[in-house]
């Protein structure tokens, strides 16, 4: 284990002690009903339980030793203690598509309060019931097909050239933080209008850097920890998109540039909501956080898992290729939702990407109501994991789930009637989560991979200039940066 995982390892778990040393102080064991049947399982030791095994570094691409072990002597649902909590762990596709089918009547969101603490109270990741609706669907509402459709193509195109077109040859650079570069600038303008590499958008961003380093360490508020710079970076952040409010309300209040207004999503939300100014902050602060971290680990991994598949590459090429062909013969320049929908292949690798490389690896749940499941009792107040990776990873759900296939996908569609295509193995394939919290911003996040990738594959070869893989800690990291170093193409 590197110096850098190791550190990444201390502070997991010198969170993960703090958080259990405050529930334990705090813990009930009533259920409103008397249990009969019990997953099987082992609880670890008392309070600490399992989780210093369960939160220990592994290859991104695999479910890690506990996760196997567990499974092998217990089977897909088994109890055990983790975060200082009783929690039933479910590796099966059916409870997972139960548990997240059944938000807010049996199950509802619960993630650490470490988790709240810094992205805010009125993050969407943390809040549960009728304002988590209500923040969903200002995200819907603004995120429409025909937004997608016209404003957000040019806008993901424009940011994929504006990256792409820094990268120099024969030079060794981060894959990684380039990817995040891109994801930023268009969430950045996206939300709030910003413009890439202005200096407002590059101090923005370096806040952001310090706030991600501590949303993911111990939540020690001392002097000089990654949790503290942080939380100083959050209030540094806030206070910006204070004054950017405070200009779009007083250009409402002087009825100017009305329409111009509704162009991000914080002039949208200013004009057609009615949430209180900690509110909106925290919904800007969470969503700019959801719509910039996965998606730059997604398309890294894309970037990783391609470097060592040449004919995924190559059969890419070819589709880019021809749509490139088709775009010059019609005089038009940019990218279009039509030319989006022509990327057949690409979408089977952004699945397969999805797949494989597990961004989100589980979810936070927790009973509110006694549940039975297949014979198993999961008492109310208890803790829920719904473990995605392990069912994108179960040789039962997909044949050589360890492969990197992205053919498998289209032997997986199937006409549909109404005339497009569905997903056979959709049942097992979450990366999005799924029911009432299905993330909103996945159809935008598919779309960003599918034009990075084209402009990527027309442009550059590519290939590691070090080794390096995703490691899950339990969030998804590549410890080097992902060098990779390019070629241009003729």
């Amino acid at each position: 284990m590197s110096d850098f995982e190791f550190f990444l390892y201390v502070s997991l778990l010198i969170s993960t002690l703090f958080l259990i040393l405050n529930l334990a102080k705090k813990r009930k064991h009533t259920t409103s009903s008397p249990l009969i049947n019990l997953p099987p399982g082992n609880m670890g030791w008392p309070f600490i339980g399992e989780t210093m095994g369960y939160l220990k570094p592994y290859s991104a691409t695999t479910i890690g030793a506990f996760m196997e072990q567990h499974i092998s002597r217990f089977g897909k649902i088994y109890k055990s203690n983790l975060f200082g909590e009783p929690t039933i762990v479910s590796v099966d596709p059916g409870l997972n598509r139960y548990i997240l089918q059944n938000e807010g009547r049996l199950f509802e969101c619960s993630y650490p309060r470490s988790i709240g603490g810094i992205l805010g109270k009125w993050s969407m990741l943390v809040l549960v019931g009728d304002m988590h609706r209500d923040m969903r669907l200002i995200s819907l509402n603004f995120l429409t097909n025909a937004r997608l459709k016209t404003q957000l193509v040019r806008e993901v195109e424009k940011n994929t050239l504006w990256v792409l077109d820094s990268w120099q040859e024969n030079t060794s650079f981060c894959a990684q933080d380039e990817a995040k570069k891109f994801t930023f600038n268009l969430m950045a303008k996206h939300i709030m209008s910003l413009e890439p590499g202005k200096p407002e958008t590059e101090q923005l961003k370096k806040e952001y850097v310090t706030f991600m380093k501590g949303v993911v360490s111990a939540p020690l508020n001392f002097p000089g920890t990654a949790y503290r710079k942080a939380l100083k970076s959050r209030a540094t952040i806030l206070k910006f998109i204070e004054m950017r409010m405070e200009e779009r309300i007083q250009k409402l209040h002087e009825g100017n540039d009305i329409q111009g207004l509704e162009d991000d999503l914080l002039g949208w939300v200013l004009k057609n909501s009615n949430l209180s100014k900690e509110q909106i902050l925290d919904l800007v602060l969470s969503l700019l956080f959801a719509g910039h971290e996965t998606s730059s680990v997604s398309i890294a991994l894309a970037i990783y898992f391609l470097e060592t598949c040449p004919k995924a590459v190559h059969q890419l090429r070819e589709e880019h290729e021809e749509i490139a062909k088709m775009k010059k013969q019609s005089g038009e320049k940019d990218l279009s939702w039509e030319d989006y929908k022509k990327m057949e292949f690409t979408q089977c690798v952004i699945n397969e990407t999805l797949r494989f490389g597990n961004v989100v690896r589980f979810l936070h749940r927790k009973a509110i109501k006694d549940v039975r499941y297949k014979g198993y009792d999961i008492p109310c107040g208890w803790k829920v994991l719904p473990v995605i990776a392990a069912v994108h990873l179960d040789p039962t759900n997909f044949d050589q789930p360890h492969l990197f296939d992205p053919w498998r996908w289209q032997s997986a569609k199937v006409a549909s009637s109404s005339g497009g295509v569905t997903l056979t193995s959709s049942n097992n394939f979450m990366p999005f989560g799924g029911g009432p919290r299905l993330c909103t911003g996945s159809e935008l996040a598919k779309l960003e991979m599918a034009i990075f990738i084209h402009h990527l594959v027309l442009r550059y070869n590519w290939e590691l200039t070090d080794t390096d893989q995703a490691f899950a800690y339990p969030y998804l990291d590549f410890p080097k940066g992902l060098p990779i170093r390019i070629h241009r193409l003729k």
